[in-house]
C-alpha cells in the first residue's frame, strides 16, 4: 500500500509523526506540503496534492492534515471521484472506510493528540469497505458526481 500524505504548516509537526509511525510500518509514502511548521503553506495546495495523487493512481489511500482538518477536507473533497472523512477518533477513522469507503482521511493537528492521530491511521488503513448496503450508498455518490461535476 503506498500513501500519500500531505498538510499545511499547521499541520507538519503531525505529519512528520504520521510519515514515521507509517515507514516504520513499512508502507511507502509520498509526502508533500509544508517544509517546515512556521512558514505559511496553504492547506489548499496540500489538499490538491493528495486529490491528484490518488486520481492519478500514485496512491492508494491519502491522509490529509491541517490545524483543524476542515479546510483541507474542503478542498480534497471537491475532486470529482475523491471521498474524504474528516475524522476525529479512532471510530471516525475506522466508520470513513467501512461505510463510506473514503480515500482520503483528513484531521485536524491542532485539534488531534499524536497518539490519537496514530490509532486513526492505523484504523483507517486496515478497515476495509464493507460494501453491501453501504456500496449502494457509494454508489449513489458516485451517481450525484457524474449528475453535478460534468
Amino acid at each position: 500500500m503506498k500513501i500519500t500524505l500531505a498538510s499545511d504548516h499547521a499541520g507538519y509537526d503531525l505529519r512528520m509523526k504520521v510519515k514515521e509511525h507509517l515507514e516504520k510500518k513499512g508502507i511507502e509514502v509520498i509526502d508533500g506540503g509544508a517544509t517546515t511548521g512556521s512558514e505559511p503553506y496553504s492547506y489548499v495546495l496540500a489538499g490538491q496534492k493528495i486529490a491528484n495523487d490518488i486520481l492519478e493512481g500514485k496512491a492508494d489511500r491519502g491522509i490529509a492534515i491541517c490545524g483543524t482538518g476542515i479546510g483541507i477536507s474542503i478542498v480534497v473533497n471537491k475532486f470529482k471521484g475523491i471521498r474524504c472523512g474528516l475524522c476525529s477518533n479512532e471510530y471516525t477513522a475506522r466508520m470513513c472506510r467501512q461505510h463510506n469507503d473514503a480515500q482520503v482521511m483528513a484531521m485536524g493537528a491542532r485539534v488531534t493528540g499524536q497518539a490519537v492521530a496514530l490509532s486513526m491511521v492505523d484504523a483507517f488503513l486496515d478497515e476495509p469497505f464493507a460494501g453491501d448496503r453501504h456500496a449502494v450508498r457509494v454508489n449513489d455518490i458516485k451517481a450525484q458526481e457524474e449528475e453535478f461535476f460534468k
